[in-house]
């Protein structure tokens, strides 16, 4: 503790820190913008929210890092990063960003030649979402089934021996077991998920046919190289959903359509907003290494030095 103590007031150079004094609200690297930028939130402590904007081509390394502004309020951003000069901003051609309002109206308001690519694995997660909805439904209906049958038994003086499948799980293991195998491409499945995979699809039709609107959507994003062509699968895909009749899919599809320009620029460079996201993965394991954030100016600080300096 003692070490730690010394070495942030003297050696570090965190008292000499030139964005010290604004280091909890908002901190700026003009230096590091590059063509190609991403913006994302994440948590440092407690749940408290930042945003980040970072170089993608830096590809999370050093100087990788352009600003982080505490909170997610719109307003409070563009006024950070209005500071950065206008031939920097006006510079930037591509932003990759998430379904949020709010992020859309930062990378409008300040980066206004900049491209806006919506990231395809938030429509792709919304499709697994709606299908792991469905799955715990059944699961709480399941539930109730056995409790159900246990208190019958009780009242007729019998031993409760629930019913089990022939991979040997009983109908509240199946649909609780199916969870992973539900995420995941049917080829990349193991023996025993295959097996599980068949016989909750035999019992839940429902869930079989929400599974494959999600691969569906997931393969037009893997195997369409084109726009034209992920178009036409899309409009395939509509068709699909609409037949299906389900509420949340058919909530997918229609935020799709509202986004649909800035979803499809993915195909113009393949670009994602997986760099963000691994910055963020990156900064909740140093987190996680210092055992949380006890001096929030200090953690941003070190921060900096790692992924905002040379």
């Amino acid at each position: 503790h003692t070490f730690e103590k010394r070495y942030k007031e003297v050696p570090s150079g965190f008292r000499q820190w030139d964005q010290l004094w604004h280091a909890d609200k908002w901190l700026l690297f003009p230096e590091n913008i590059g063509p190609k930028l991403a913006i994302d939130e994440s948590s440092l402590s407690n749940g408290e929210l930042y945003t980040f904007v970072t170089n993608r081509d830096s590809r999370t390394r050093e100087r990788s890092l352009v600003a982080i502004v505490a909170g997610t309020k719109s307003e409070d951003i563009i006024a950070v990063l209005e500071r950065i000069d206008d031939e920097r901003r006006h510079a930037v051609k591509e932003v990759t960003l998430d379904l949020s309002d709010s992020m859309r109206k930062i990378v409008r308001s300040v980066f206004p030649k900049a491209s806006r690519v919506i990231d395809r694995f938030h429509i792709q997660k919304l499709a697994c979402d709606a299908v792991q909805e469905l799955r715990v439904k059944h699961r709480w209906e399941a539930i109730q089934q056995a409790n159900d049958e246990m208190e019958e038994a009780k009242l007729n003086g019998e031993d409760y021996v629930p019913f089990r499948f022939p991979n040997g799980d009983t109908r509240k293991e199946l649909l609780i077991r199916s969870r992973c195998l539900l995420f995941k491409s049917a080829e990349k499945w193991t023996g025993r998920q295959k097996q599980r995979a068949a016989i909750l699809f035999e019992e839940y039709p429902d869930i079989r046919t929400a599974y494959g609107l999600c691969h569906s959507l997931r393969m037009i994003f893997s195997k369409n190289t084109i726009k034209d062509a992920a178009r036409l699968s899309m409009a395939k895909w509509y068709s699909k959903v609409e037949e299906a009749g389900f509420h949340s899919f058919n909530v997918i599809a229609a935020t799709f359509y509202e986004h649909y320009d800035e979803i499809l620029k993915f195909y113009n460079n393949r670009d994602s907003n997986a760099m963000a996201e691994s910055f963020n993965a990156k900064i909740k394991l140093f987190r996680a290494n210092l055992r949380g954030v006890a001096d929030k100016k200090f953690f941003l600080f070190r921060i900096a030095n790692l992924y905002a300096y040379p």
